[in-house]
């Protein structure tokens, strides 16, 4: 029951980390001061941490852990990654096109991301 539960909740808040991202990444693109909002800088990080505990959770409720299990040790480095570019293309890009190229790039690493955690393998496209 509430290892079931806590799936659900991460699964849950990943889809809105990625919506939330999506979204701050349009309006990035199109500078729209919709990113200055309190909400907008205020609610990806409540939800981001929700997923991060939620993710925590799972692990240990599994005794499944980074650096032990290779599926899990390569989503961890990739989550590194993906909050590195999402930094850059939403906050610390010095240009737009960097803003840009970053954005996608951490799309791009949330997508294996996805698809690590689903085949449960560190390199889910070679296989």
């Amino acid at each position: 029951m509430a290892y079931s539960l806590l799936k659900q909740l991460h699964l849950t808040t990943l889809v809105v980390t990625l919506a939330l991202f999506v979204l701050r990444g349009a309006w990035m693109m199109a500078e729209s001061p919709r990113l200055h909002i309190r909400w907008v800088r205020i609610v990806p990080h409540l939800n981001d941490s929700l997923l991060l505990a939620s993710g925590i959770s799972l692990a240990v409720l599994t005794r499944q852990y980074p650096l032990v299990n290779g599926w899990l040790t390569a989503k961890f480095f990739a989550l590194i990654l993906y909050i590195v570019l999402g930094t850059i293309a939403l906050k610390r890009g010095r240009t737009r096109s960097q803003r840009i190229a970053a954005w996608i790039a951490a799309l791009l690493v949330f997508g294996h991301m996805a698809a690590v955690a689903i085949a449960r393998d560190p390199v889910p496209f070679i296989r």
